[in-house]
């Protein structure tokens, strides 16, 4: 029965590949989602290991920051890219749940991540959740949860306001559009907890500000930040 179940599955890899998220070889035996090369060269930042780097520096005079950290560098073109595409518009929420495992891992060799009670994903808007049919950055928060035996928090942190796409603007013109974008329907929840906040592309850091300031207006909460990669 084993031989058979070996024989259908070698089968069905001919017709549908399995092809690693990042670099799009064809994933061998053992191997899920992302292939070994892949897993061992992404360009890591290790800024578990690094209390003021770069993405902890970006949010200096901006918000109360325990621990700041992203996974990987994001390069445009690169297999990062490539796997956070996968993730977003490729219907792989599963990509997100992997790669929060792989943060979880390194967030836990430092002990400034060993508090977090709460682990809250940066929300998106009603109408854009209904048209992906799940939020990306609550799949990473999923991941990291599950390796921190935190909790994760989709549902107090709402963005009221669908704004309009980032991608084309100004650091300050992402800025004026996430004012008052985010509220929290229950603070008081939340009063005296660690949280930590994920979103899936650091650049300007203008969302996870915008988010920051509304989750630091809770008495006595502490905030992290982590996200799956930082783009400089």
């Amino acid at each position: 029965m084993q031989l058979l179940r070996s024989y259908v599955a070698d089968f069905v890899s001919l017709i549908f590949p399995r092809l690693c998220v990042a670099c799009n070889n064809t994933l061998i035996a053992g191997e899920e989602l992302m292939c070994t090369d892949c897993r061992y060269n992404l360009p890591l930042t290790n800024f578990h290991l690094q209390p003021d780097n770069i993405v902890a520096r970006q949010f200096w005079g901006k918000l109360d920051l325990q621990q700041a950290y992203a996974l990987y560098y994001f390069n445009k073109g690169g297999k990062v890219q490539n796997m956070v595409h996968q993730l977003k518009y490729n219907d792989r929420p599963q990509v997100g749940n992997m790669l929060g495992n792989l943060a979880g891992k390194q967030l836990l060799q430092n002990k400034g991540y060993a508090s977090v009670d709460l682990i809250i994903p940066v929300p998106l808007h009603t109408k854009r959740l209904k048209q992906r049919g799940y939020n990306q950055s609550a799949h990473f928060a999923e991941g990291i949860a599950e390796v921190l035996d935190a909790r994760v928090e989709n549902y107090n942190l709402v963005r009221s306001v669908a704004t309009t796409t980032q991608t084309h603007k100004s650091r300050f013109a992402r800025f004026e559009n996430m004012k008052e974008v985010f509220k929290l329907s229950h603070p008081q929840s939340l009063a005296n907890k660690h949280v930590l906040l994920v979103d899936d592309i650091v650049t300007t850091g203008s969302t996870l500000e915008a988010c920051g300031n509304e989750l630091l207006k809770v008495p006595g909460l502490k905030l992290s930040i982590a996200a799956i990669a930082y783009a400089e």
